[in-house]
């Protein structure tokens, strides 16, 4: 059994963990960002009081771990977060892992790709990071974090899954997927299946961008865990409405996958870069797009539907436990 997890400010026991939510960044960039300092340069004075005021908003409902997955090349800053952590007492869990191709910083690993050498240093990254420490931080990942693309799992993509399997095998750290509009998810598992990842081990991330409850049962009966983690994220591309969300999730709930699914809103709090200013309508669309939505809007929409608050309170406490501290192939005891 995984006894402890890896926070920003040091390890954490299972009666620790409490109210979690699974995915959310507190500081996120696209990849390029760093080349718009001039005039998107970061104020950490003013970053680390949102950052702080938003900690304590979760905390008021009762949240006491966040996951941050953000992945190396998007502005991950653990030290950023080990502050908001000490500052606040949330619990904030950080990764080691890269983004899907077409929205991550490429050219590095695939000239290494090139040379026949990517996927091992990959590798190498993940242990360092999970075991020893990210950079000269001391702070260790708690999480792997491999991403892919719409409807493809790409060559590139494919080798930070083989790694990731990798490194669990070794560490048991949870892997934590990205999946874009929902898509691929199976594809995900299998692949990970197949370098003999845990399925007990894995999230499959942002699956209610599909609301096709066949879809998700697939992917859950192969043994792990998804995530309906972008509550909030509405009028986009490729995004259902909540209503669509909050319908599929019933669905599921109903049917007996409750001790499979994580719930979160997949937030970027601070963007890396210049401000972004979302155009009418979508800044309507999007106004419940904030970390404490679920708990203002969508739980109690849950509770409307009959779902009991003990039912509710184990997909934010008792899974995430079994998540990161139950036995491989066993129930948490």
């Amino acid at each position: 059994m995984n006894r402890t997890l890896e926070t920003v400010t040091g390890a954490i026991h299972a009666d620790d963990l409490g109210k979690t939510l699974m995915h959310e960044h507190f500081l996120f960039g696209y990849p390029g960002y760093s080349g718009d300092l001039t005039l998107g340069s970061l104020n950490m004075k003013e970053a680390l009081e949102t950052a702080e005021t938003i900690a304590l908003s979760l905390r008021s409902f009762g949240v006491e771990t966040v996951v941050d997955p953000t992945p190396n090349e998007c502005g991950r800053d653990p030290e950023f977060l080990k502050e908001v952590s000490e500052r606040t007492g949330l619990q904030i869990v950080c990764a080691t892992g890269y983004y899907y191709e077409g929205e991550g910083a490429t050219p590095y690993f695939k000239f290494r790709q090139q040379l026949g050498t990517a996927e091992e240093e990959i590798y190498e990254m993940f242990m360092t990071e999970l075991t020893e420490g990210i950079g000269a931080t001391g702070i260790k990942a708690g999480i792997l974090k491999v991403a892919s693309g719409k409807n493809q799992i790409t060559p590139y993509e494919e080798m930070f899954f083989r790694a990731a399997a990798k490194a669990q095998k070794e560490t048991g750290a949870v892997i934590l997927t990205h999946t874009q509009e929902g898509t691929m998810g199976e594809e995900q598992v299998d692949l990970l299946l197949s370098e003999g990842a845990s399925p007990d081990k894995i999230v499959i991330g942002h699956m209610c961008g599909s609301t096709d409850p066949a879809y998700h049962r697939r992917v859950l009966e192969k043994g792990v865990f998804i995530g309906f983690d972008r509550f909030g994220i509405q009028g986009m591309v490729g995004a259902p409405p909540d209503t669509e969300r909050i319908e599929t999730l019933s669905v599921l709930l109903k049917e007996g996958f409750g001790d499979q699914i994580m719930l979160s809103h997949d937030t970027v709090n601070i963007w890396l870069g210049r401000p972004l200013e979302l155009p009418d309508p979508l800044a309507v669309q999007m106004r419940n797009w904030h970390p404490v939505h679920l708990f203002e809007n969508i739980l109690p929409k849950l509770s409307d539907r009959g779902f009991t608050e003990e039912a509710l309170e184990d997909l934010l406490t008792k899974n995430p436990r079994q998540l990161f501290f139950q036995k491989q192939g066993a129930d948490i005891v």
